[in-house]
């Protein structure tokens, strides 16, 4: 297990997370490592293992430390890639909240607010506007709720998430 580390920042905020890598061609994975190590500003290599949900990708995990944010450079590096299944997590700060990104090709982004625990946290507008909406008759509450919680990409995603059990954590630091 390799550990980055650089030096401090005093103006910037550090926070941890995760990004897994659920699915990627060969021929991606040289890229999804330059783009993130880009972001992060450290070369990262990850640990590839055979994504056994889809035959011919590849998985990888990683623990990274950062400024508050990179999780969102992360995920707005990686975007648009055909073929590349990635979720990036990022741990509050006293001054931030956390946050979980999921990319799937069909699906795109979708972006959740978290808290200290990891649980998605729904802002009141956004709850009003799903209650608003059930009200009309334009949808039902329980697929507004879905559509808060992002169920879709946790529905496709699930599947290489099992696939990946057991695989090893490559952990990352950088303290800004």
């Amino acid at each position: 297990m390799t550990a980055y580390t650089t030096t401090p920042s005093a103006s910037r905020t550090a926070t941890r997370g995760v990004l897994y890598v659920h699915s990627a061609p060969s021929a991606l994975c040289p890229h999804v490592e330059w783009a993130v190590g880009g972001v992060l500003g450290v070369a990262v290599n990850l640990d590839w293992t055979p994504q056994p949900a889809q035959v011919g990708t590849y998985r990888a995990e990683l623990s990274w430390t950062g400024a508050v944010g990179s999780a969102a450079a992360v995920a707005s590096a990686l975007k648009g890639w055909k073929h590349l299944r990635f979720e990036i997590t990022e741990e509050p700060t006293s001054g931030s909240e956390g946050s979980r990104y999921s990319y799937t090709p069909e699906l795109g982004v979708f972006h959740a607010v978290t808290g200290l625990h990891g649980d998605i946290m729904i802002p009141e507008d956004r709850l009003k506007a799903a209650v608003v909406k059930a009200a009309l008759g334009d949808t039902t509450m329980l697929v507004e709720i879905d559509k808060l919680l992002g169920k879709q990409w946790d529905d496709e995603l699930e599947t290489f998430r099992h696939a990946g059990e057991g695989a090893p954590v490559r952990w990352l630091h950088q303290v800004v």
